[in-house]
């Protein structure tokens, strides 16, 4: 009977202790369809999410993963060498235009995936600044100003 206590015990410890690392967080991925979910979650696994649902409708992105082994830029990344634009990766052109009709969508440009660097965030929309206006010059961030960064 101790055993069996001592067993239950440590396994409750080991999987408490295991879900420390586990990161649960949202990312924005465009698409339109049942398809293109299939393609993101699967794209999401394959860079080590343990868990991933794309809601079609709100068009996020809701992943699980170990912070040790991956991190949301991997994960981005391989979304978008499959084809699908995130919040900080724009995919390439070529893999873009081979998606299916149904599955291409309106983009916008940030940087590429194949520079494996996040966007700048534009802070200044229809020239008004969501953050600082002093970082706005003609509807832009203006160069070298640190307001503006996520």
């Amino acid at each position: 009977m101790k055993t069996k206590s001592f067993i239950l015990i440590f396994a409750g410890l080991f999987f408490a202790f295991s879900s420390f690392a586990q990161k649960s967080q949202e990312i924005k991925v465009w698409g339109n369809c049942g398809m293109c979910k299939k393609v993101i979650e699967g794209a999401a696994s394959k860079a080590g999410a343990k868990e991933a649902n794309w809601n079609e409708e709100s068009k996020m992105l809701t992943v699980s993963f170990n912070s040790k082994k991956t991190d949301l830029q991997k994960i981005q990344a391989s979304i978008a060498a499959a084809g699908y634009d995130t919040q900080d990766f724009t995919a390439p052109d070529e893999v873009y235009s081979k998606l299916h009709g149904c599955c291409q969508y309106d983009r916008k440009a940030k940087t590429s995936v194949a520079s494996q660097q996040p966007a700048k965030e534009d802070c200044c929309k229809d020239g008004k600044c969501e953050k600082d206006k002093s970082c706005c010059k003609e509807g832009k961030c203006e160069k070298g100003k640190d307001c503006c960064k996520a």
